[in-house]
């Protein structure tokens, strides 16, 4: 009786050959595994920097408060980012991290009728949720490594309602200019949502890069996400936002939990949000270590992708699995891409130049 109970149990049918979301290895367990006590984590894109002065200060400050639930709605830090973006508060939502939102989009607005066009080789949680929420998600291939929008719209018909696009992309890096997210935009029913997923905006700067708030505030059907992940290094607190018409706003508080942003994440995102001296080392950080990176591995014969984010996606020219492996082996951590169908390429986040010069050495080794 017992065992009958629980084969009733098992997985359901909608998330049977659904792939699990891969995160990088964490340091610990690749200490344990290599026996190397100097650990290198350039597999996870975060910021070598780590978090602000003033995010470690707000977070100290806050911890006497932790027996109280934190501001459901996050009032102070929504109000600090409308009138940082020129937006209305009403316009602003916050998430666990801006994956929470991609999972509240397909939450709200995909009934079991509807589908989502995403790209093939874009990020991998797109597809993911939406086949969990109504195994409905329209893969549509890239063209050079990119979304191709021409295409995308070209798939989108009367059931769909979302369609996903990683500006930059994660996990190729590449990306799509103006004209072509403005020709998208143009192309799309209004009952379409055009989900901006620009986790890695602070990154861009190539001057034709769009800021895909222009277009929500024209009010176009638009929501734009982002994080303070990457830039501001507070990936372990997991905190996002998005940003969009106040109805859509509307319909995501509508499903999200009541306390999906904690205190600690909603004041040190406060206080992150102060500290330019600490984004702009930064990004000159990554400015010049991306080029050396980039340089290094064409001296090397290998074919890493142009990238508008804080890391490079290389074509080993061979399979990358075992390249992988010896890189754990030398206690460094880079991401393989065989889930996204990239089975001889890697995906390595850019590092302090120290880090980056024991990736290389490793590199040499393990090729």
């Amino acid at each position: 009786m017992t065992a009958s109970r629980a084969e009733a149990l098992s997985l359901p049918p909608h998330l049977r050959g659904l792939d699990r979301y891969e995160s990088g290895l964490p340091i610990e367990q690749v200490r344990s595994r290599s026996g190397i006590a100097r650990v290198v984590k350039l597999a996870s894109n975060e910021n070598p920097l780590g978090p602000s002065r003033l995010a470690l200060s707000a977070v100290a400050e806050a911890l006497p408060t932790l027996h109280r639930y934190p501001d459901g709605p996050a009032t102070a830090l929504r109000g600090a980012l409308a009138s940082r973006l020129g937006v209305d508060l009403a316009q602003v939502v916050i998430g666990n991290g801006s994956t929470d939102l991609i999972d509240l989009l397909a939450r709200a607005f995909l009934g079991p009728e509807n589908n989502a066009v995403i790209s093939e080789q874009a990020f991998a949680r797109f597809g993911q949720v939406v086949q969990a929420r109504n195994g409905r998600p329209k893969l549509v291939p890239m063209r050079a490594s990119t979304h191709d929008l021409e295409a995308m719209a070209a798939a989108v018909d009367p059931d769909t309602r979302l369609l996903y696009v990683a500006n930059p992309n994660n996990p190729t890096g590449t990306w799509n200019r103006r004209r072509e997210i403005e020709a998208l935009i143009d192309a799309l029913p209004p009952a379409v949502l055009l989900v901006l997923d620009e986790a890695y905006f602070e990154y861009a700067d190539d001057p034709d890069y769009p800021n895909g708030i222009d277009y929500v505030r024209l009010g176009a059907p638009v929501i734009v996400l982002r994080t303070f992940s990457k830039i501001y290094g507070l990936a372990g607190l997991r905190i996002g936002y998005g940003i969009a018409a106040p109805q859509v706003i509307e319909s995501l508080d509508m499903v999200r939990e009541p306390f999906n942003s904690n205190s600690l994440a909603q004041v040190a995102a406060l206080a992150a949000l102060q500290d330019r001296e600490h984004v702009e080392r930064a990004l000159a950080l990554n400015r010049s270590e991306k080029a050396r990176l980039l340089a290094e591995l064409r001296r090397r014969g290998l074919e890493p992708q142009p990238s508008l984010a804080n890391f490079l996606c290389v074509d080993l020219r061979r399979e990358a699995a075992p390249v992988f492996r010896r890189l754990l082996d030398r206690g460094v951590i880079v991401r393989p891409l065989r889930a996204y169908h990239l089975p001889d390429a890697l995906r390595v986040s850019v590092g302090t130049g120290e880090e980056n010069d024991i990736f290389l050495t490793a590199l040499d080794a393990a090729l």
